[in-house]
C-alpha cells in the first residue's frame, strides 16, 4: 500500500468532566479533519423499530439491523453511511480518530465496517457510554474494520480510536485491527489524536488480548502491558497535536469549575496548536461541541454543530433533542456529489464576502447567551423545552440570511434564535 496512506492528518477529540465544568456537566468536543473538498452533513434520524431479519446497509457491508434504534444527530461525510461524530437522545456522544498500528496491512482495503460506521452504530444502539462501547467492540470483533476511508483517496485506510461519553463517564477506546482496549475516565479531562494513548491503565480489553499479542510476537509477557507501546505504528503525525491538545485542556481548566461550551469552541479554534487545521490536503471540515448535564438536572443537553469547514470562520449552531426534533435540510447534501446549501454559501463568502464572518461570530455569541438565559428559565420551571423545538433550523436560517444579505445586517435584527416564548 502507498506510504502516503499511512500518514494521518486528521481529527482531535476532547472531553472535560467534573469537577472542572460549569453545572457539573460533561463537555465533549471534536474537530473532524478530512480531505479538503469533502462535505460534511448535519443529519437527524428519528428513533425507529424494525422487524426481525432486516439487514442494514452500512457504508460497504450489510449487517443485521437491531430491533430498535435511538434518535441520533450526526456530523457525517455526505458520501458515507457512518458519521465522524454525533449524539443520541440518551445523551451519549462519540467521536473517532484515525490511528496507525503495527497490525496495518493491505488487508485494510477489504471492505468491512468503517470506524465512522461504528460511531453511528454505537449511537443508534447504545443508551449509555458503556453500552455504546460494548456495541462497537462486539461489532468490531464480529465484522472487522476496513475499506477506503475516503471517496477520493482510495488507498486511505486506518484503524480507529474513540471517545465515548455520557453525562456520567467517558471511555477511551483504541483498536488495532479487531483487537482493542478501553480506559474509563470519570473526572478531569482527556483528549485523543492520531496516535494511540492508552498505556497500562486498561479497564476493559478484547478477549485473550494478552495471549494474542504474545502470539503475534509484539510482547514477551514480561513487564507492563502497555497498549500504545505494543501496538503503535510508524506514523507519529498526530502525536504533537495530542500533546498540544492536552496542554490546551490543562490551561483552559486551570481556574477551576468554569469550563463550558465556549471554552471548547476556543480549543477547537486554536490554530497555533494544529487543532484547527486551515490549510493543506486535510482541513477541519466540521466541528461539534456537546454539553451533557448530570442525571436529574433540569438543564437539557445541548449539541453544537458547524457543518462547514474551519471553525474559526464557522458558526456553532445548537441542537436539542425535543419531541419533534429536526435539523431541516439546509445542511443535508442533495446527493453524494453536490454540497448542501450552507456549505456552498460559506465557501462563496470565503471568496467574495469575508466581512460577514465577524458579524456571524456576534450572532453565535448572542445565540449562546440567549439560549443560556432560556435554559435558566427551564430550570426555574418558567419555560418548556418544547418551546425551542425549531432551534437548530432557526439558527441555520439566520446564518443563511447573512450569507444572502447584500449589506452587513445587524445581529440584533436577525431571529433571536427563537427562544422568545409566544
Amino acid at each position: 500500500m502507498a506510504e502516503e496512506s499511512r500518514v494521518l492528518k486528521s481529527c482531535d477529540t476532547f472531553v472535560v468532566l467534573n469537577p472542572l465544568t460549569e453545572n457539573g456537566s460533561i463537555i465533549f468536543g471534536k474537530n473532524s479533519d478530512r480531505p479538503k473538498e469533502e462535505v460534511q452533513d448535519i443529519a437527524f434520524y428519528p428513533a425507529t423499530e424494525y422487524p426481525a431479519g432486516v439487514l442494514l446497509q452500512c457504508t460497504y457491508i450489510e449487517i443485521e439491523q437491531s430491533s430498535c434504534t435511538n434518535a441520533v444527530v450526526l456530523s457525517k461525510p455526505n458520501w458515507m453511511w457512518g458519521a465522524e461524530m454525533g449524539a443520541n437522545e440518551h445523551g451519549v456522544c462519540i467521536g473517532n480518530e484515525a490511528v496507525s498500528t503495527k497490525l496495518e496491512s493491505d488487508e485494510d482495503l477489504k471492505e468491512k465496517l468503517l470506524g465512522m460506521d461504528l460511531v453511528r452504530l454505537g449511537l443508534e444502539r447504545g443508551n449509555t457510554a458503556k453500552e455504546a462501547l460494548i456495541v462497537i467492540t462486539s461489532l468490531l470483533e464480529q465484522h472487522g474494520q476496513g475499506g477506503p476511508c475516503s471517496n477520493t483517496m482510495k488507498e486511505l485506510t486506518y484503524h480507529n480510536s474513540f471517545i465515548i461519553c455520557d453525562s456520567q463517564e467517558a471511555y477511551i477506546l483504541e483498536t488495532a485491527k479487531d483487537l482493542w482496549a478501553a480506559e474509563k475516565i470519570t473526572e478531569g479531562y482527556r483528549n485523543i489524536s492520531n496516535c494511540l494513548s492508552i498505556g497500562t491503565n486498561i479497564d476493559m480489553m478484547s478477549n485473550g488480548l494478552k495471549s494474542k499479542v504474545q502470539e503475534l510476537g509484539l510482547w514477551d509477557g514480561q513487564g507492563d502491558f502497555h497498549f500504545a507501546n505494543i501496538f503503535s505504528g510508524q506514523s507519529t503525525d498526530g502525536c504533537q497535536r495530542f500533546v498540544n491538545g492536552s496542554q490546551l485542556l490543562a490551561t483552559s481548566t486551570a481556574s477551576g469549575n468554569n469550563f463550558n461550551a465556549q471554552s471548547m469552541f476556543h480549543i477547537l479554534r486554536d490554530e497555533n496548536s494544529g487543532i484547527c487545521m486551515r490549510d493543506g490536503a486535510f482541513i477541519s471540515t466540521s466541528s461539534m461541541v456537546s454539553v451533557l448535564n448530570p442525571l436529574g438536572s433540569k438543564r437539557p443537553n445541548v449539541h453544537w454543530f458547524t457543518g462547514t469547514p474551519d471553525p474559526i470562520l464557522s458558526v456553532f449552531k445548537p441542537f436539542i433533542f425535543t419531541t419533534n426534533a429536526s435539523v431541516g435540510n439546509l445542511l443535508v447534501s442533495p446527493d453524494k456529489v453536490n454540497p448542501h446549501s450552507i456549505y456552498a454559501l460559506h465557501q462563496s463568502a470565503l471568496k467574495c464576502r469575508p466581512h460577514v464572518f465577524p458579524t456571524l461570530a456576534e450572532v453565535e455569541k448572542k445565540c449562546y447567551d440567549d439560549l443560556n438565559d432560556f435554559i435558566g428559565e427551564i430550570e426555574q420551571g418558567q419555560a418548556s423545552i418544547d418551546e425551542i423545538e425549531g432551534l437548530f433550523l432557526d439558527c441555520v436560517e439566520a446564518e443563511l440570511k447573512f450569507y444572502n444579505s447584500p449589506s452587513k445586517p445587524s445581529p440584533t435584527k436577525t431571529i433571536r434564535i427563537n427562544v422568545e416564548k409566544s
